[in-house]
């Protein structure tokens, strides 16, 4: 639980340093109310109203083409979504904000720094801890000011001693104890940190001089969010050598804790509490810890909901514009297709016989044209079919037979025959796409020692309720994605997630593979574009080198 001290204490000086910069920047580019708004609630400690108006002054920085404004209300509602404990949507948030910061730009580089420092902070609460790390070390690089270095080099260090690799986490402290002024707060955080894990690492070092001289510094500077680290780490000291001096320091550790209204570190005192106290006293710790946790959980997941009705309302909103914007420009092509067809009968009527001739001639050829066309869509669409039907079912065998080496021949021979039935004929669908034969598909390409597949959300979607060519589309779809997996990604995870808003069906493929520096797909992955365009919905990539390939699959079953 102490590492919500760090959380907490990175957020405070990440969002004031921010904060400060951001008024002088508004300044300079285009005035946007919301984004003042937005501070001024996180200020009231209103978190949620903050978000919307960061969300609101992207939008308007957004029509301003201004790409460093919609780059800190990104930075600032990930800080928002991590304070909140929303952490994969604070890293989607983070990742979409650095899409905006223009790391060549030095005027960027404060809010390149804090946004690596969250994204950092996100992955070490996901337990993540070698890509903390990393952003930890982007942060460094980008970073103005030695206090902030100071940070992310504890930061760093902290992320090394959960991994338990004490001697590089020690290293990191002593770094910054040579350089630091023994009197500020990042010197008694490291020396605090260097104390506290040495005894980690050796449960004979005697860590209370270092730690107690933290604590006065933190005492004297009236750090208090330091000082409840200092009791975290001497009531953990204690717990088992000393357990009167163990109790004073939680007591003071809750007592702190309430009085800065920090629920996080009175649930971390309490438990020490619970631990420490006589029955009578411990009963009753337990009964305030369990209604604050509940309480905590709660306003958490309510504040998670409200984000997420955020986002989806202003994606919502995106695409209707979009739509109106679309139907705009067909009612207008409309109008010109009738303009032109009066000028053509006029012309034709002007014309007589001769333009007749002329007319007949165009529209002959048009006819021919539209032959070509159509047998060449017929051969695309059996291309198509011996593409899904045929090639990627013997892929889906060979993985089979891959995944499960002992399969008994008659089992092999009937797969074999049904791929031979399908090839027969293939102007005919033959096979069934309903909700088990999709998941059959799936786990198909996975096994315990190669590729693990995650799958959420089918029941929840109502994929029985589909037509058949929405469930064959999409089924076929999502077999193409596992087929390019198992061929070149070399993945080892796989993730889809299906959700369902109304009549909207979202499906998120990820996988953690090669990726690739640049998108070039081929015939398969080409067909998933036709297939999603053919039910009306979409199908966008995004394969990083190194990072994985994700693919999202949108379509409307209304």
């Amino acid at each position: 639980m102490r590492i919500l001290y760090f959380l907490l204490f990175v957020l405070i000086v990440s969002c004031t340093k921010t904060k400060e910069n951001n008024v002088n920047q508004s300044k300079k580019t285009t005035d946007n109310p919301y984004y003042e708004k937005a501070w001024s609630y996180l200020d009231q400690k209103e978190p949620v109203n903050a978000f919307q108006n960061f969300n609101k002054a992207r939008e308007l920085f957004l029509k301003n083409n201004d790409s460093l404004g919609m780059g800190k209300c990104l930075m600032n509602m990930g800080i928002i979504l991590t304070d909140q404990g929303d952490y994969l949507g604070a890293q989607e948030t983070s990742l979409e904000a650095s899409k905006y910061l223009k790391e060549n730009n030095k005027e960027n580089n404060s809010y390149i720094s804090a946004n690596y420092n969250n994204l950092g902070i996100i992955n070490r609460n996901l337990e993540n801890y070698n890509k903390a790390i990393e952003f930890y070390n982007l942060a460094m690089k980008f970073s103005l000011e030695d206090i902030d270095k100071s940070i992310y080099l504890n930061n760093i260090a902290y992320a090394y001693g959960e991994q338990k690799k004490y001697n590089e986490a020690l290293k990191i402290y002593n770094q910054i104890l040579k350089k630091d002024n023994q009197n500020n707060k990042e010197y008694s955080r490291a020396l605090s940190n260097f104390a506290f894990t040495q005894w980690l690492q050796k449960s004979i070092y005697n860590p209370i001089p270092k730690l107690k001289k933290a604590l006065s510094i933190r005492l004297h500077e009236k750090d208090t969010f330091g000082q409840n680290s200092s009791y975290a780490h001497l009531a953990d000291y204690y717990i088992s050598k000393k357990s009167d001096s163990a109790l004073i320091y939680a007591n003071k550790m809750y007592i702190t804790a309430k009085q800065i209204n920090n629920p996080n570190d009175q649930i971390e005192a309490l438990q020490k509490l619970i631990i420490l106290e006589n029955p009578e006293k411990s009963k009753q710790y337990f009964l305030t810890y369990q209604k604050l946790n509940d309480s905590l959980q709660t306003a958490r997941s309510k504040a998670k909901n409200q984000f997420a009705l955020i986002r989806y309302e202003t994606e919502k909103n995106k695409a209707n514009f979009q739509k109106a914007q679309a139907d705009n420009v067909k009612k207008q092509n409309q109008i010109l297709k009738q303009y032109a067809g009066l000028g053509i009968l006029g012309l034709i009527l002007i014309g007589g016989g001769a333009g007749s001739v002329v007319w007949y001639r165009r529209r002959r050829k048009r006819l021919e044209k539209e032959k070509e066309l159509e047998i060449k869509n017929t051969e695309l669409r059996y291309s198509k079919k011996v593409h899904d039907k045929v090639a990627n079912k013997v892929y889906r065998v060979m993985s089979e037979v891959e995944n499960v080496p002992e399969m008994k021949k008659e089992v092999l021979l009937d797969k074999l025959e049904n791929i031979y039935e399908i090839s027969r004929d293939i102007s005919y669908d033959h096979e069934p796409t309903d909700e088990k034969h999709l998941v059959e598909m799936l786990e198909s390409y996975s096994s315990q020692d190669d590729v693990q597949l995650v799958k959420v959300g089918i029941q929840e979607i109502g994929w029985d309720t589909f037509n058949k060519d929405t469930q064959s589309e999409v089924f076929n779809v999502l077999q193409e994605l596992m087929t390019n997996m198992k061929k070149h990604s070399k993945a080892t995870r796989v993730v889809i997630i299906m959700s369902r808003i109304n009549e909207e069906i979202t499906i998120r493929y990820t996988d953690n593979g090669v990726g690739c520096d640049k998108l070039s797909p081929k015939n398969g992955i080409k067909n998933t574009g036709n297939r999603m365009e053919s039910i009306g919905g979409t199908i966008n990539f995004d394969a990083v080198s190194g990072e994985g390939f994700k693919a999202e699959l949108k379509f409307s079953v209304q």
